[in-house]
């Protein structure tokens, strides 16, 4: 961005691609839009994936991923670069490497996606191990769920106090600020927990009675991406985020035989009402 410009809502996702439109890239640009960002993408892989499941994965190049990085950020440029599925430890190191080399100062946000709603793991443990070491630290934010906190930290997440205590420790790590999320926390009121280097705030919210969840964690860290393009602060944008997911979850239109997406263009049809 040149000196004295202020944030134009470009985001570059670098991600998977969801064949089911729920997940991945394919929800990354449908919420980055509809929010009023302009949605960039680097695809790391091609799944074979629907409501039911991922039946394949073919990664992309690392070159090619690389490729795309560079060409995008040199001719368009990024507010916020936004990371998904990273599924190798070489892709983890490679796209760091990229980012510090050509994106030092832009802000990130690190959704470290292990596993699918399905179940299906998305990533390998040496992967693990780099995100941990080579994305956490410097992120402006990471979005992790329970399970993937736990993973990253190596602390229980069973309850809010677990959530504010791996949050603390992914700032231990390097990270500038945590969601920890709570979604997969039982109980009828969801906690979410953002910790940052200058404060701390709970959000909750009643659970959505819904089997439509596929993709809500990316759906949730593109939106937030999408508002820390356009100038929102941290905090402002995971509770703008928040609400946008919420409405999108109460939306779904129940696609598919399995775990359905969320409606992303719910805002949309309030417009035309």
């Amino acid at each position: 961005m040149a000196e004295g410009e202020g944030p134009k809502g470009r985001v570059l996702i670098i991600a998977g691609s969801d064949s089911g439109g729920g997940a991945g890239i394919q929800a990354d640009i449908k919420t980055v839009t509809v929010l009023g960002g302009y949605a960039m993408t680097a695809v790391t892989a091609i799944t074979v994936q629907d409501t039911k499941g991922v039946h394949g994965v073919w990664p992309v190049p690392i070159e090619a991923v690389l490729g795309q990085i560079h060409v995008t950020l040199a001719d368009i440029g990024a507010d916020v670069i936004k990371t998904g599925m990273l599924g190798s430890a070489p892709l983890v190191e490679a796209v760091a490497e990229a980012l510090s080399a050509q994106a030092l100062l832009t802000p990130r946000v690190i959704d470290p996606v292990m596993v699918a709603t399905s179940g299906d793991r998305l990533v390998d443990q040496r992967a693990i191990g780099a995100i941990r070491s080579e994305l956490i630290p410097r992120a402006r934010l990471v979005t992790p769920n329970a399970p993937e906190a736990e993973v990253l930290t190596g602390k229980p997440v069973e309850n809010l106090d677990g959530q504010r205590r791996a949050a603390e420790r992914l700032l231990e790590l390097g990270a500038n600020g945590a969601l920890v999320k709570g979604g997969h926390i039982g109980g009828k009121v969801i906690h979410d927990v953002l910790q940052t280097t200058t404060g701390e705030w709970i959000f909750e919210g009643p659970r959505i009675d819904t089997t439509s969840t596929h993709g809500t964690g990316c759906t949730l860290a593109s939106a937030i991406a999408a508002l820390l393009g356009q100038g929102r602060s941290v905090p402002e944008a995971v509770e703008q985020g928040r609400d946008y997911l919420t409405g999108a979850l109460k939306a779904a239109k129940g696609f598919g035989q399995g775990h359905g997406p969320v409606h992303h263009g719910w805002l949309i049809d309030d417009l035309k009402r």
